[in-house]
């Protein structure tokens, strides 16, 4: 059986289940790809970090190891920020390799760059987990464009602020206290900033632009707000009169082809899709010409969710190269 070979770039929550899932299912994906898949090696910042244990598996902080590896093929990317993860995937892919990220901050910039570079060296670009955690929406996006087109996009895709929002109402929680929960929960990090103050969902929301529209709006024409203003009162008033506070992620192509996109709080009735969203669930929106809505729904971080949906890109990426699809 023909060897393909791996490495993960990071391995904190999403690394590690990236690294899980591919041992728990590589028997199944040898029988389904006819591949024996191996991670060669993982990536690192600190070498002296106690981390769980990856019997036979190179651990370095330097990402010359990585491409060094015999038969390199496939780079799962799990880091954080534009650098240096962008400069990884140009150099990944210039070797030949297929690249899987979940990095939305580069990727929301760079994405037209690493298509054009994966385009000129033959290879695949997957991108699911960049939007919406373990929600399908990219694949999903991408079937729709075949027929229809799109004109709007409105999306919980902050699964942290929609649990804050929800703990507020259901618990009659203030906004500090529902945080600290979500916080000691795991959903929240340390420093919530890129959670609470809408970027998070910002850089998700320019991802999906990109894929339905072809294009982005100006970055600093954006209303961005998050959700640290909206106080137990604002939720109560609203709550009172049959409506719920929902941090939405909307874009809108006019019909002279101008985009209009915001992330903020928003008033949402009971006949709103995002209406019922709750907890860590994203939810993503997408108004069409043909099949009017269609609303996908499921959970928006964690290791599992996020790492999944990687592999599963995975598994696609080697079934276009063989010429049959995959799923798992």
């Amino acid at each position: 059986m023909a060897k393909l070979r791996a490495a993960i770039l990071g391995y904190g929550t999403v690394g590690q289940g990236i690294y899980r899932i591919l041992q728990d299912k590589g028997e199944e994906l040898q029988r389904s790809l006819g591949l024996d898949i191996e991670v060669g090696a993982i990536l690192v910042n600190d070498l002296e970090k106690p981390r769980p244990a990856t019997p036979g598996v190179l651990i370095t902080d330097k990402f010359d190891d990585i491409l060094a590896i015999p038969g390199l093929q496939v780079v799962f990317e799990a880091i954080v920020g534009e650098d240096p993860a962008y400069g990884y995937l140009c150099r990944a892919i210039d070797k030949g390799c297929h690249v899987i990220t979940a990095n939305k901050v580069m990727f929301s910039r760079y994405h037209i760059d690493l298509h054009e570079r994966a385009k000129s060296k033959g290879v695949y670009i997957g991108y699911e987990a960049t939007t919406a955690g373990g929600v399908p929406v990219i694949k999903t996006l991408k079937n729709l464009l075949q027929v229809n087109t799109v004109h709007r996009i409105q999306g919980i895709l902050n699964g942290t602020s929609n649990y804050i929002l929800t703990s507020m109402r259901t618990d009659n929680s203030a906004f500090d206290a529902a945080l600290r929960d979500a916080q000691a929960l795991g959903y929240a990090e340390a420093d919530p900033y890129n959670d609470v103050s809408g970027m998070d969902a910002f850089h998700k929301l320019m991802i999906l632009s990109a894929l339905a529209f072809d294009k982005q709006p100006e970055r600093s024409e954006v209303d961005v707000r998050g959700i640290d203003t909206i106080t137990l009162d604002d939720i109560q008033r609203a709550q009172s009169e049959g409506l719920r506070y929902r941090h939405v992620a909307e874009i809108v192509q006019h019909p002279d082809g101008r985009l209009e996109a915001s992330v903020g709080p928003q008033l949402v009735g009971p006949d709103h899709p995002l209406y019922a969203i709750e907890g860590v669930n994203n939810a993503v929106a997408v108004d069409t010409n043909y099949i009017g809505t269609l609303t996908l729904v499921g959970p928006g971080a964690g290791m599992y969710p996020t790492a999944s949906v990687m592999v599963e890109d995975y598994a696609e990426i080697i079934g276009k190269r063989a010429g049959f699809m995959i799923s798992i």
